[in-house]
């Protein structure tokens, strides 16, 4: 793998500080809309059930009857073992059925059973998989293993998105080499954190992950999507967020195809801002 790095090492010495050259997003109803529409609305918690993921994806199902004028979400992220949940509720919408997989959020499982777990996830319902890379081997420099185990969970029916964990990578060159060896190993998607590490999303993070995509689309031609994840609550960082991927990607990255936001408060706090700046003040909690 250290010729792969070495393709891309000018173009890491080269990656413009983080902040410069940089415009912020205007906080405007059309640009909380598109924001809106890439959220992965996500559900990850101890005390989920089948009755809990049940309502939480009617909500999503009946959204468009109560706020016609605003697109839903992008997709719903719930762990594997619902899956089939989202498929029976979802699946005639345009809502993406996503689940994370493959031991997540540790990684820490034998490869078989991320295979297993994946494999049956999608045979269920789910259409996109969130893993996490075996940040332990990519400590080690066992890059081949990090890259075999992304390839053999790349299944063609569904989309990958693959979480580097970039707070606990922490560098920039670390967040660099891991995207690099996502992309090349298949991803669709690279995502900054499962949001139960101590750092989740960062700016930094972002930068360096969205200069990789766009060095990686310039060799090699692919678009990978990018999708900040955890922690991003409130309004003003998922316009950050979103300003950092327009001014390094451009306009053509403004969809849930190439853009997720990874939240499960975001979405009524971008309800909520979108009535204040219709004049309503009123607080929104429809998830």
């Amino acid at each position: 793998m250290d010729s792969l790095f070495e393709q891309y090492q000018e173009d890491f010495d080269s990656m413009p500080k983080f902040g410069t050259h940089f415009v912020r997003s205007n906080n405007n109803i059309e640009t909380l809309k598109e924001i809106f529409n890439c959220v992965d609305l996500t559900s990850l918690n101890t005390d989920d059930s089948y009755s809990s993921v049940k309502l939480f994806c009617e909500k999503v199902r009946d959204f468009p009857t109560h706020y016609q004028d605003i697109p839903n979400v992008a997709a719903v992220c719930t762990f594997s073992k619902y899956a089939s949940i989202l498929k029976r509720i979802l699946g005639e919408t345009n809502v993406k059925r996503a689940v994370v997989s493959a031991g997540f959020p540790s990684s820490q499982i034998a490869i078989q059973h991320k295979i297993d777990e994946t494999k049956d996830a999608i045979f269920n319902g789910a259409n996109e998989i969130d893993i996490v890379i075996s940040v332990g081997e990519f400590f080690d420099k066992k890059y081949e293993i990090v890259c075999q185990e992304i390839n053999a969970l790349k299944i063609k029916t569904a989309k990958l998105k693959v979480i580097l964990e970039t707070g606990i990578l922490k560098t920039p060159e670390n967040i660099w080499k891991a995207s690099l060896l996502a992309m090349e190993s298949g991803a669709d998607f690279i995502k900054t954190s499962t949001g139960k590490s101590s750092v989740s999303a960062t700016p930094e993070a972002v930068w360096v992950m969205t200069h990789a995509i766009k060095v990686f689309n310039a060799k090699n031609g692919k678009k990978i999507g990018i999708k900040p994840s955890g922690g991003i609550v409130s309004v003003d960082d998922a316009l950050l967020f979103h300003s950092i991927v327009k001014n390094v990607l451009g306009e053509k990255y403004m969809n849930n195809q190439l853009l997720r936001f990874g939240a499960s408060r975001l979405a009524n706090n971008i309800l909520t801002e979108i009535e204040k700046l219709k004049g309503n003040d009123r607080v929104v909690s429809y998830f």
